[in-house]
């Protein structure tokens, strides 16, 4: 498989039917204590793939998922793959208002679920409960059709599909929580540039992935895609729990993982960490939301292997990557920009910045976004071109190279804070609250301010043990800090709001801290 990176152009399920004919016995997807071989792989995304021509789904057209992680839902998102049919993975844990909106932003021709889904869907108000398409059971249960019953016949063979770099791969919809659905396009040719780089990272048969983030993340399918694409084995962990993920790890032999760095925060916090033996790993990876360097160093003197930090959006548009094992003395940063990638700085009018002066992210890759599914104008909103036409996506990201070409980050331009016309990025705030030893996690945000426009506050999550009181540590932040960058006010709370990926939900925090 070591042509992969030689390759203008393939197809992953191609990669997989070469898997199941050469190694039809070798494991490729498990789940709890079940196993499925390349040869039953290939033959279930057949049989889907089959079933999807059979009721008249064509090349360019999306089916919508949204299930617990399992070995049917990825053997289903691949059989579509190979049909040319787009997959738009959706997360459970959104509202049915918003689910149905996504789907039917899709124009989704099936919607396969699980009864989890089903439950939620039924008891919401008419008409929320009909989604678009007919219902397929991914379970087993009543929420649909059984999907056993809906595959076409065991031995089954789909038609063949003429897909190109530009075909649809799948529709990753930015949030599913509020506001109008935003489906990110991804191709087929922007996956394939996952997997070639995934060449340099010792993917092979003898791979095995524990991932422990929901399928419709972008997040698990860097990874996901990747493993199979070179023969290895995946490793589906649906609920994710620190200790459960030690004894997985283990008990698997596990080679790559992907966690984000809530998930390293609790599972170097376990105390029976240093006694799981974890000498299989080869690389860990992580993206999706700041990894500190602190945590970093943790997770490089404790855990073997490598540690690769990728950061980028799902859009596509450049990404950076820090291997941190190789460059300790960069943990602050997120890595230099990789070699098919093109990462510039710019100013609020568009204009490249000077060399070591703070911009907005802007990237250039192969791996980009086709656009906004349905939606030009939030499309070019999202692109910035240069003075030659050269087409870059807008990250949204404020960060600075520093003289050896890495890029440390400060803020979303969004969460940045505008005090008296004072620039305050609260990742500088929650670095200084991070050096007291009574803040085990901490978070920043703006709240409007009749005197300052906006105002920083803080809220913190305390370590076990710990009374020190709200007053106290303010008193010890603003201590510490220029005039300008003194929160007006500090509070303690249980746990942090987050996304299923470990994002940090700051506009929940706004949102509470107005209500109080």
């Amino acid at each position: 498989m070591n042509d992969i990176s030689q390759q203008d152009f393939g197809l992953i399920t191609e990669l997989i039917r070469g898997h199941a004919a050469q190694a039809p016995t070798r494991r490729a997807l498990v789940e709890g204590e079940r196993t499925l071989t390349y040869g039953a792989l290939d033959a279930l995304m057949n049989r889907t793939a089959a079933a999807l021509q059979r009721d008249g789904v064509q090349v360019g057209d999306a089916i919508a998922i949204c299930a617990s992680p399992s070995i049917e839902y990825a053997a289903v998102f691949l059989g579509a793959l190979r049909a040319g049919v787009a997959v738009a993975p959706l997360a459970p844990s959104s509202t049915p208002e918003s689910l149905l909106r996504m789907a039917a932003d899709a124009q989704a021709r099936l919607f396969f679920l699980d009864a989890g889904v089903a439950a939620a869907l039924d008891a919401a108000p008419t008409p929320a409960s009909t989604p678009p398409g007919p219902r397929i059971a991914l379970d087993g249960s009543s929420a649909g059709r059984a999907l056993h019953d809906w595959l076409a016949p065991e031995g089954a063979t789909p038609a063949h599909a003429e897909i190109r770099p530009e075909t649809p791969f799948n529709i990753i919809y930015s949030s599913g929580t509020t506001g109008e659905p935003k489906g990110i396009v991804q191709g087929h040719g922007m996956r394939w540039a996952h997997v070639q780089r995934g060449d340099q990272f010792s993917y092979g048969p003898n791979t095995v992935t524990v991932l422990a983030t929901p399928l419709y993340s972008n997040t698990t399918l860097v990874m996901f895609f990747p493993t199979l694409a070179f023969g290895g084995t995946v490793v589906l962990m649906p609920k994710f729990d620190a200790l459960g993920y030690l004894q997985l790890a283990q008990a698997q032999r596990a080679t790559h993982t992907m966690l984000v760095p809530v998930q390293y925060q609790r599972i170097m916090a376990r105390p029976e960490f240093d006694r799981f033996d974890l000498s299989s790993f080869l690389f860990k990876f992580s993206t999706s939301a700041p990894f500190s360097a602190a945590l970093k160093a943790d997770v490089l003197g404790r855990w073997p292997g490598g540690l690769i930090e990728y950061y980028g959006m799902t859009e596509g548009g450049g990404t950076c990557i820090l291997q941190a094992h190789l460059h300790p003395d960069k943990l602050h940063t997120v890595g230099q920009p990789a070699a098919t990638s093109d990462i510039r700085l710019i100013d609020d009018a568009g204009r490249e910045v000077a060399p070591g002066e703070a911009g907005e992210v802007v990237g250039h890759s192969p791996g980009m976004m086709t656009g906004y599914h349905g939606q030009p104008g939030k499309t070019r909103e999202a692109e910035w071109f240069d003075p030659a036409g050269k087409r870059f996506i807008r990250t949204g990201d404020v960060g600075r190279f520093d003289e050896d070409g890495f890029l440390t980050l400060f803020d979303r331009k969004k969460d940045m804070i505008i005090s008296g016309g004072f620039n305050i990025y609260p990742s500088d705030l929650e670095a200084v609250l991070r050096g007291h030893p009574a803040v085990a996690e901490v978070a920043v945000v703006g709240v409007p301010s009749q005197a300052w426009g906006e105002t920083p506050v803080a809220f913190v999550v305390g370590r076990p043990g710990d009374d020190i009181t709200a007053d106290a540590l303010l008193q010890w932040f603003n201590g510490r800090v220029g005039k300008t960058q003194r929160l007006a006010a500090l509070q303690f709370i249980d746990e942090l709001p987050r996304s299923a990926i470990g994002k940090v939900l700051k506009r929940e925090l706004r949102e509470r801290y107005a209500a109080r």
